[in-house]
């Protein structure tokens, strides 16, 4: 009897020791900045980078087949640490996103160009930009909306 109560206490003293460490420690998070991999200190939810876009909708209305388009979205680092964007991907090839490979400090604005190939495209589209980033909340993502008509 007097086995298992010490077992007991010792396993209830093992497992609060481990929630605290849990909740008392900030984990370190792995970034890849410019093709380098780098260790970054997770930062609070209220101290993290936020995105605030000037638009996240661009409508290039109606456009003939084969034509580009080209837009800017353009955006501040309302956060109050620096933001990293890692990566921007399209739905799909025709859709060529550029974004900054430099970090962007709090208060400091940036710019995301994208380009729009409606080579091959009819109809209605809706081409989504997704940003990979370090902002919290996560970015919103971009979107390209309009029609490509058949060329006359």
């Amino acid at each position: 009897m007097m086995k298992r109560l010490l077992v007991i206490t010792l396993a209830v003293i093992g497992l609060s020791a481990c929630n605290r460490n849990a909740s008392d420690k900030v984990e370190d998070k792995t970034q890849v900045v410019g093709g380098t991999e780098t260790k970054a200190p997770a930062v609070l939810a209220e101290d993290a980078p936020k995105f605030e876009f000037d638009k996240e909708i661009y409508d290039f209305k109606v456009i003939d087949e084969g034509e580009k388009v080209q837009t800017s979205f353009k955006f501040k680092n309302v956060g109050k640490t620096p933001l990293i964007i890692t990566d921007a991907t399209a739905t799909c090839g025709c859709t060529i996103p550029e974004y900054p490979k430099t970090p962007i400090k709090p208060g400091d604005e940036g710019v995301i160009t994208v380009i729009f190939d409606s080579h091959g495209k009819m109809g209605l589209q809706d081409k989504a930009v997704t940003i990979t980033s370090n902002a919290n909340p996560e970015s919103p993502k971009l979107h390209l909306v309009g029609e490509v008509k058949a060329k006359k």
